[in-house]
C-alpha cells in the first residue's frame, strides 16, 4: 500500500512537468544524408525570438514552425541554398548565424578587419616614434643642464 501511495506521489509530482515538456518530434528521412542535412540546417539557423539560439534548441512555436518548414523543404527536393534563402527572405538576415558577404553587410564583415589594421598601424607609429624620440640628440640647453647636475653630484 505504501508503494502505491509514493508511487502515486511521484506521478503527481511529474505530470505537471511531463505537460509543460515540449513534446519531441519524430521525422521520417529517406537517408542519413538528408538527417544530417537537416540537422545542420536547424543547427545554422537562428531562432528570431529566442535571441541566439538555434532552432533545433528552441521551444519556441516559431522555431517548431522553421523546423516543419525545413523538412518540408528538405522533402521537396530543395538545396540547402535554397532553403536558406527561403528563411532569409521570410525572417531577414537575423536568422543566419553568419550573415552572407553582400553590399549590405560588407560593413559588418569589413569593420573588423579595418579596425585591425588601424590598430597596428598606429601600434607600428607609436614604437616608431618612441624610437626616435629617444635616439635624438640632447640640445644645449639640455646638455647644459645634465653638465650642471653632473658637477653637482661629483662636488657633493
Amino acid at each position: 500500500m505504501a508503494r502505491v501511495i509514493s508511487t502515486s506521489l511521484l506521478l503527481l509530482f511529474l505530470l505537471p512537468g511531463l505537460a509543460l515538456a515540449g513534446g519531441i518530434e519524430v521525422r521520417e528521412f529517406d537517408g542519413p544524408v538528408m538527417e544530417r542535412r537537416y540537422a545542420e540546417l536547424t543547427a545554422t539557423l537562428r531562432c528570431p525570438k529566442c535571441q541566439n539560439q538555434a532552432i533545433d534548441d528552441s521551444d519556441s512555436p516559431i522555431a517548431g514552425d522553421m523546423r516543419d518548414r525545413v523538412y518540408a523543404l528538405l522533402k521537396d527536393g530543395r538545396s540547402d541554398k535554397e532553403i536558406l534563402d527561403f528563411m532569409v527572405d521570410r525572417f531577414g538576415d537575423y536568422v543566419l548565424y553568419n550573415p552572407r558577404l553582400e553590399g549590405r553587410t560588407f560593413l559588418l564583415w569589413g569593420l573588423p578587419a579595418a579596425l585591425a589594421v588601424l590598430g597596428l598601424v598606429l601600434v607600428g607609429l607609436l614604437v616608431r616614434s618612441r624610437r626616435n624620440a629617444s635616439a635624438q640628440a640632447l640640445s644645449t640647453e639640455e646638455r647644459k643642464r645634465l653638465d650642471a647636475l653632473i658637477n653637482r653630484e661629483r662636488t657633493e
